[in-house]
């Protein structure tokens, strides 16, 4: 969670993009027909044109709390953009009032009991309760053991540290489960990192022109019988070209 060299941070992106539905197209090097290739420089994100987004789900301290948390799961560095620049807080507040928010298809009905992380998730809370519940335990704890001050208003040490106990077990809840909750987090903030641009992360498809994922694209039929050759087209979303 700290930040580290380029080849640490491209092996945390290229372990993390499994999450991805089409991640079997990707690679940390680059898309070509027929065989990898060194990714091409990502152009630099267009400026923005829209004004800065308005959570819907997270009050001002919930907010300030993701904004800084996913700042240190996925920090930018030279290798490319971080979680912030990628819209990824927005993602995750979109999700709160969606259906992995409500769990609206997951069985949520007794009996809640430990057991193994094999089995997923087995609480009883849905996951935008967990993230409420999560985040004011978290700064309840830091205000108790880090001088009066909330996660957000930690330095980044501080805050990987906490971060870290979270996921670890060294730091215990007693209204939700830290573990759960962190988890969670880690989750969203990939999946929020490498979503298609429509569900308000990965803006202009920065992270997918960083390891050069086509995207959307209809087909690739003129490029089958390329290989070798670097494909020079930008990433797609499902609404169409990015930036």
């Amino acid at each position: 969670m700290t930040d580290v060299p380029s080849p640490g941070r491209r092996g945390f992106l290229r372990r993390s993009i499994a999450i991805v539905p089409a991640a079997s197209a990707l690679t940390a090097t680059g898309f070509v027909a027929g065989q990898q290739v060194a990714a091409q420089p990502a152009s630099a994100p267009a400026a923005p044109t829209s004004p800065p987004y308005t959570p819907v789900y997270f009050h001002a301290e919930e907010w300030a709390f993701i904004q800084a948390a996913v700042a240190r799961l996925i920090p930018s560095d030279d290798t490319g953009p971080g979680a912030i620049e990628a819209g990824v807080p927005e993602f995750i507040d979109r999700q709160m009032e969606g259906v992995f928010g409500h769990a609206a298809i997951w069985y949520m009905q007794g009996p809640f009991v430990p057991s193994s992380p094999l089995f997923g998730y087995q609480g009883k809370m849905p996951p935008r309760e967990v993230y409420r519940a999560g985040i004011a335990a978290t700064d309840a704890w830091c205000r108790q053991q880090k001088g009066g001050k909330r996660f957000a208003e930690l330095d980044a040490a501080t805050q990987d540290e906490v971060l870290k106990g979270l996921d670890g077990g060294t730091i215990q809840f007693a209204e939700v489960g830290a573990k759960d909750f962190f988890t969670f987090l880690l989750q969203n903030t990939k999946e929020g990192y490498f979503s298609d641009p429509i569900h308000g992360g990965n803006k202009n498809a920065v992270s997918w022109k960083m390891i050069g994922f086509p995207g959307a694209r209809a087909d690739f039929l003129d490029w089958v019988q390329k290989p070798g050759v670097h494909y020079p087209l930008p990433p797609v979303s499902i609404n169409g070209p990015q930036g």
